[in-house]
C-alpha cells in the first residue's frame, strides 16, 4: 500500500457499511464492569497510592482482555536504547496497576529476554492477567531471523516460553508469521494438542492473510489475529476485516501510534540514520514530510476533543469496532500514562464519518516494512 487511496473506495464502503455507522453503539454498549475484581485483586501500586479506575473490557474470540493491553518488544531495545530489567518490570507492573490486563511478548523478543521479564513482573498476579506470546522463528535452532513452524519447533518454544513467563499456561498463543513450509493444519493441530494439554489457552495468528485464517480457524478456533494497523496503516481494513468480523476473531494492532508518528513525537525534521526506524519507507525524509498532513490532522482532533494525539489515535482504533485490543508499547512511564487514557476517549458516529472525510483528502507515501520483513509477511 504506497497510498491511502489505494484501497480508500473498498474502506470507506467497509467502515459505512459497519464500523463507523454503528460506532456509538459500540463505543456505549455495557462493557464488562471490572470494578469488583479491581477492588479485590492485588497491587503493585506502593503504599498511599491511589489505583487508577479499572479499564474496559474487550473480547477477541472467547477471550477476554483490557481494551487496551501493553506490547513489552520496545522494551529490549529493538527501536534502539538500552533499558533496565528494574525499569521495565516496573513499567509493566505500572500498567497493571492502571488495570491494563493484557501483555505481549514472544520467544524471539531479546531473544528470551521480554518473555523473562514480564514472567518476573506478573508472577504475582499471574491469575489475574493474560499474557500472550509468540513461536513461529527458529530461535531454538540458532536462527532468530528464519521461519520455523514445525510442530516438533512449536513443542519446544512453547516449553521454553513457559518457562521463562514462570507459568503453567500460556493465555494466548500466536504464530508469530505463517510459515509456507509447513501446512497450517499442521500448526493448528499442534496448538490444538497443547490446548488439550492445558499448556495453551487460545490460539492466535500473526500478520496472517484471510486464506490463512481461514484454514486455521477450520481446525482449531482462532480467538485473535495480531496485524499492524493505524491510521498511518489501514491495509487489515480490506485485507481481514471481513473475514475476522465473520468468524467472530478480534485483532491485535500493533504499532498503533505509527512508531511514534502519530504522536507528535516525529516531523518532517525527524532523521534516522541507524536503528529500526532507518530502514522503514514510511521514515525517510521525503516520506516524513509527505504524510506530515496526517499527524496535523490528528492535533487538530485531539485538540477538538480535548485529549493528546497519542489518546486520540488510539482511541480512533477502539471506535472501529468492538473486537479490536491494541498494544501500543513503551519503556517511558509518561508515555504509558498517556496513551492509556485513550480508554476514556469516546468518538461518536458523527466525528468518525466527519474524520474520514478529512482523512480521505490525504495521500500517504512509503510502506510499512523493510523488504525482508514483507517478505516474510503472509499475503
Amino acid at each position: 500500500m504506497n497510498s491511502t487511496h489505494g484501497s480508500l473506495l473498498a474502506r470507506r464502503r467497509f467502515l459505512t457499511g459497519g464500523l463507523a455507522v454503528g460506532a456509538a453503539a459500540l463505543l456505549g454498549a455495557p462493557l464488562h464492569d471490572m470494578a469488583c475484581a479491581a477492588a479485590t485483586r492485588p497491587s503493585f501500586a506502593g503504599e498511599g497510592q491511589r489505583r487508577a479506575d479499572a479499564m474496559p473490557q474487550r473480547r477477541l474470540g472467547a477471550l477476554e482482555v483490557s481494551a487496551i493491553g501493553l506490547g513489552c518488544l520496545p522494551m529490549v531495545g529493538y527501536y534502539g536504547g538500552s533499558y533496565a530489567k528494574k525499569d521495565m518490570i516496573a513499567l509493566i507492573r505500572r500498567a497493571f496497576d492502571s488495570g491494563v490486563t493484557f501483555f505481549d511478548t514472544a520467544e524471539v523478543y531479546g531473544p528470551y529476554t521480554s518473555e523473562e521479564w514480564v514472567g518476573e513482573a506478573l508472577a504475582p498476579v499471574r491469575h489475574q492477567v493474560t499474557i500472550a506470546t509468540k513461536f513461529g522463528f527458529g530461535v531454538e535452532e540458532g536462527q532468530p531471523t528464519a521461519l520455523n513452524s514445525r510442530p516438533d519447533h512449536i513443542r519446544r518454544a512453547v516449553e521454553g516460553s513457559l518457562r521463562r513467563l514462570r507459568t503453567d499456561h500460556i493465555d494466548l498463543l500466536y504464530q508469530h508469521r505463517v510459515d509456507p513450509k509447513v501446512p497450517m493444519e499442521d500448526v493448528a493441530g499442534t496448538v490444538q494438542d497443547l490446548i488439550r494439554e492445558g499448556k495453551v489457552l487460545h490460539f492466535g495468528l500473526s500478520e496472517a492473510s484471510a486464506r490463512s485464517i481461514r484454514r486455521a480457524h477450520a481446525v482449531q478456533p482462532v480467538s485473535a489475529v495480531q496485524s499492524e494497523y493505524s491510521l498511518l496503516w489501514r491495509e487489515p481494513e480490506t485485507k481481514i476485516f471481513p473475514t475476522l468480523q465473520e468468524l467472530g476473531i478480534g485483532l491485535v494492532p500493533y504499532c498503533p501510534l505509527g512508531r511514534g508518528f502519530l504522536t507528535g513525537a516525529i516531523d518532517e525534521h525527524s532523521r534516522f540514520s541507524t536503528g529500526r526506524l532507518a530502514t522503514l519507507p514510511q521514515f525517510t525524509p521525503e516520506a516524513l514530510k509527505h504524510n506530515m498532513p496526517l499527524p496535523h490532522l490528528i492535533r487538530a482532533w485531539a485538540e477538538r476533543k480535548h485529549c493528546t494525539m497519542s489518546q486520540f489515535a488510539i482511541a480512533w482504533l477502539l471506535a472501529q469496532a468492538p473486537w479490536i485490543a491494541p498494544i501500543p508499547g513503551t519503556t517511558n512511564p509518561a508515555h504509558l500514562d498517556d496513551f492509556l487514557g485513550a480508554a476514556g476517549v469516546s468518538l461518536t458516529a458523527e466525528e468518525l464519518q466527519a474524520f474520514e472525510r478529512e482523512y480521505a483528502r490525504i495521500e500517504l507515501m512509503g510502506h510499512r516494512a523493510d523488504a525482508f520483513t514483507e517478505s516474510q509477511i503472509d499475503k
